[in-house]
């Protein structure tokens, strides 16, 4: 046993940590029983939805981390060249929101009225 606790600190040292330190958890705020009121409670909106480089670049406040998150997008082969090209003109001669309102914490909570 203290084997296995041992080799899951030198593979996982940070998962090991929070799981020794108690301190992870979730609470539950509620919990239903008919299954027809949990589905109907349960949003759809978002389900599958896959944010994109957009959805990233509005949650920004700066040029800066605009320019980061297209970097970063590009160098992983999620963005073409060409598309990153596009968006860092309109990020220079337009400014961050340019492609949209900030999207705050919880958007996408709010946005299914939780």
């Amino acid at each position: 046993m203290d084997l296995e606790k041992k080799k899951l600190r030198r593979m996982f040292p940070n998962l090991a940590q929070e799981l020794e330190s108690g301190d992870c958890g979730t609470t539950i705020n509620s919990i239903r029983s008919d299954p027809t009121t949990a589905e109907k409670a349960v949003s759809k909106r978002f389900t599958g939805y896959t944010p994109d480089v957009i959805d990233f670049l509005r949650r920004c406040d700066k040029g800066e981390q605009a320019e980061e998150i297209i970097c970063y997008l590009e160098k992983k082969g999620e963005i073409s060249s060409e598309y990153a090209t596009k968006l860092r003109k309109q990020l220079k001669e337009k400014g961050v929101r340019s492609f949209g309102s900030k999207k705050e914490n919880d958007y996408y909570l709010k946005q299914d009225g939780f």
